[in-house]
């Protein structure tokens, strides 16, 4: 186990609101071993953005973490060539160019859909139906698992997530997370003969295309579903709410004074969708202080670093004039999320936009609230127009 000072923390309290435990770690223990996560936690943003390129310590590479346990080690859970090469396999489906040509209009399809059927309501829950609807038809359309209806999309998603976050080793939690892969894997073995007879862009075909073998066809998959849907659903959910509850932000968008894209920026540095990234210690290292032991576990803190006191003019304000460029929302180095430009285009391009158009008026109808800190977003947030 590293050396580094001990800071305990209340679970609940953290999963409801992590940031004043992370703002007192920063302040006066940047590395500390939190007991209750069994982790040491990296919490500023120059020692995460440093720490993070060093896979030879930082490995990746983790057999015994929950996320290979549950879903088999994909992509993000390797490093150096193993890594690159099924990155490299992916990309065509996730390009900026495929982004732009063939997802873009599809996303569009999908927004249009969800406003028309919600539009004459008057009123809805943003979360349960707007956001998590169009992000799973977005997810659908670029995995190639067509064959899913987006509310098992959802639901497979959650239970990943879930399971991936379980430190306290709640075996329901571990059930349902099986549950769910297990699900993922009978879609995936349903399209494989139709995608092996007219292959297409999706991220399916073309690892099918690229020959990969299936167990890892089959965890890049999931690993897809589990940051693809939560984080686009969190963000468009949450970011909606941020505006609403900061008119003078919106007042900037509509004034052409910042674009949506700032807004989602913004909003990804403030609210961190993913906010924890772990790692295994592979050799014996010395930083900050602290020495850390061969497979030790390691959290880097990417909500706590967007927040950075150090780096930020104003960490804890909503504000999208704010610089973002230093963010590390979407990570930093060789494992930076290869789903960016995706999930730029799906909130800041076609979401954000199409809803604040065909919701006129469109307000906040009650309470909205939070949870989570390894993945972070709204439960619910209830809207009229």
């Amino acid at each position: 186990m590293s050396d580094a000072p001990v800071y305990e923390i209340d679970l609940r309290a953290f999963w409801e609101d992590p940031y004043p435990d992370l703002k007192a770690m920063r302040a006066k223990v940047p590395i500390a071993y939190v007991p209750q996560l069994g982790a040491t936690l990296i919490t500023q943003r120059d020692a995460i953005f440093d720490n993070e390129k060093k896979v030879e310590v930082f490995s990746s590479d983790q057999p015994d973490g929950l996320m290979t346990v549950l879903m088999g080690q994909n992509m993000m859970r390797k490093d150096g060539a193993a890594h690159t090469a099924e990155r490299r396999a992916i990309f065509p489906s996730v390009s900026p160019r495929t982004v732009r040509d063939v997802w873009k209009v599809q996303f569009q399809r999908a927004m249009r859909g969800i406003l028309e059927r919600v539009a004459p309501l008057g009123r809805a829950d943003m979360v349960a139906d707007i956001a998590r609807p169009v992000s799973g038809e977005a997810l659908k359309a670029i995995t190639g698992l067509t064959n899913m209806h987006w509310q098992e999309m959802d639901r497979v998603s959650q239970g990943m997530i879930d399971g991936c976050a379980n430190y306290a080793g709640d075996k329901k939690v571990a059930a349902q997370c099986h549950d769910c892969t297990a699900s993922i894997d009978r879609y995936i073995d349903a399209r494989m003969p139709e995608l092996a007879r007219v292959p297409d862009l999706s991220m399916l075909s073309v690892m099918m295309q690229a020959e990969l073998p299936k167990k890892d066809i089959r965890a890049n998959i999931k690993l897809a579903i589990s940051g693809g849907q939560n984080e686009p659903r969190d963000a468009i959910a949450g970011a909606v709410w941020a505006v609403l509850a900061h008119p003078e932000q919106l007042a900037l968008v509509r004034h052409g004074n910042a674009t949506w894209l700032q807004v989602f920026e913004e909003y990804a540095r403030w609210m961190s969708p993913i906010g924890m990234s772990p790692r295994r210690v592979a050799r014996r290292y010395e930083t900050g202080g602290v020495t850390f032991e061969p497979e030790d576990r390691v959290f880097l803190m990417f909500g706590s670093g967007n927040r950075d006191e150090t780096v930020f003019a104003r960490p804890d304000v909503f504000d999208v004039t704010q610089d973002c460029g230093p963010a590390i929302s979407f990570g930093a180095g060789p494992h930076f999320c290869a789903g960016a430009w995706a999930s730029r285009c799906l909130i800041a391009e076609v979401a954000l936009p199409m809803l604040f158009e065909r919701l006129p008026g469109l307000r906040l109808a009650g309470e909205t609230r939070f949870g989570g800190w390894a993945f972070r977003g709204p439960v619910s947030v209830p809207i009229a127009w």
